[in-house]
């Protein structure tokens, strides 16, 4: 419950239910407020997405920021699939301005800059466009694999203000992923939503792997599919294989998710994760890859004590944090369960007061990354 004091006032919920009207009804009960400057959901995509969009249209009348998933997060019940969760905010200093980008493979740095433009003359706080005062989230298409060049153009016409953000998945079906707009969830299209606001906050990026020396070099690929054909200049699923100590019929996802791959760019190391290993030999990408480009095998430390150092350094950072929007990899999620970690990471995350969901990769800024969770503290 909010105090006197409190600066925003954040109500989270969930619904397990089947039915989308009984679903949409009991997250209602738990979010709403009098006044909502906003409300972020995730939710399966095993629903009726017709019948759930236009029950979420009845029932909120401020704006509406969600998408499908690969499984729903909350600190209050923890990793779960086949339901809603949500969240919604309140406070006087806080505006939010959505905006839907579709279709997205239309999407060009003209319409980017467009969108800035308008997204600027719509500020609605005093002192005008101040970076420090904005953030950004971003849900995409998990499978438009054109999340690169939509986070990228969105970071460089927006000043680079900060961004985070998640890939929508479909529970791992890997065949149509959505976003939400206006009372329908729709395909090829990305929701962009820019919070303007005076409260504090902090955007960060957890990720649990270093790099090694071992490298692989991209010596054949199909840029437009992300699949590689050829790594040090061998077939890329024998050569990926070897470099981590296996035969290629031992390449699972749990393999994969074990050992990515990492990209430097800028003097960081970020995470590049294989999706499968495929019948001709070839390997396909979460990420954008490339020829030429020089991967190194990644090792991994403990993903609950990262995710515990992590999470408490942004505790010491902002004591007076209200709540986390979190976007979790689907990796993490598959290697938490593999582990028996689910229980002790909602432990991490009940002290957070977390919200989010399991993606098919996210968005830091300007680069898109995988097996890494991303996220925005807000504090009141």
């Amino acid at each position: 419950m909010a105090g006197d004091t409190d600066r925003i006032t954040v109500r989270k919920g969930w619904s397990f239910a089947r039915d989308e009207g009984q679903a949409v009804a009991e997250l209602a009960e738990r979010i709403r407020q009098p006044r909502m400057d906003v409300v972020i959901f995730f939710c399966s995509s095993q629903y009726d997405l017709d019948r759930l969009g236009a029950e979420l249209q009845r029932a909120f009348d401020c704006p509406l920021v969600g998408c499908t998933t690969a499984g729903e997060v909350t600190s209050d019940i923890g990793y779960r699939e086949g339901g809603i969760v949500g969240v919604s905010l309140s406070s006087p200093e806080l505006a939010v301005h959505l905006r839907v980008i579709h279709p997205l493979n239309r999407f060009d740095p003209h319409q980017a800059e467009g969108l800035a433009r308008g997204l600027r003359e719509e500020l609605a706080l005093p002192d005008g466009f101040r970076g420090e005062r904005m953030f950004g989230l971003l849900l995409v298409d998990g499978l438009s694999m054109l999340e690169e060049q939509v986070i990228a153009s969105l970071y460089n016409h927006l000043g680079s203000i900060p961004i985070i953000g998640g890939s929508a998945g479909d529970d791992l079906a890997f065949r149509e992923t959505w976003v939400y707009r206006d009372g329908a969830f729709i395909s090829n299209a990305a929701a962009f939503a820019l919070f303007e606001t005076t409260l504090p906050f902090r955007v960060f990026r957890v990720q649990h792997f270093e790099p090694t020396d071992t490298r692989l070099v991209i010596t054949e690929a199909d840029v437009a599919t992300r699949t590689v054909t050829e790594i040090n200049g061998g077939p890329a699923a024998q050569e990926y294989a070897k470099a981590v100590g296996l035969e290629v019929e031992d390449l699972t996802s749990q393999v994969f998710a074990a050992y990515p791959v990492m990209l430097r760019i800028g003097g960081e190391y970020f995470v590049r994760s294989i999706q499968k290993a495929n019948p001709d030999g070839s390997l396909t990408f979460y990420c954008a890859i490339d020829n030429g480009l020089v991967l190194t095998v990644a090792k991994g430390n403990g993903l609950l004590d990262n995710l515990r150092q992590n999470l408490d350094r942004l505790a010491q950072e902002m004591p007076e944090g209200k709540l986390i929007i979190g976007c979790d990899c689907i990796l993490r999620r598959l290697e938490l369960q593999q582990k028996g970690g689910l229980e002790e990471a909602q432990r991490i995350l009940e002290k957070a007061n977390f919200i989010g969901f399991s993606t098919y990769g996210e968005q830091f800024n300007g680069i898109h990354v995988n097996q890494t969770l991303t996220g925005v503290a807000i504090g009141g």
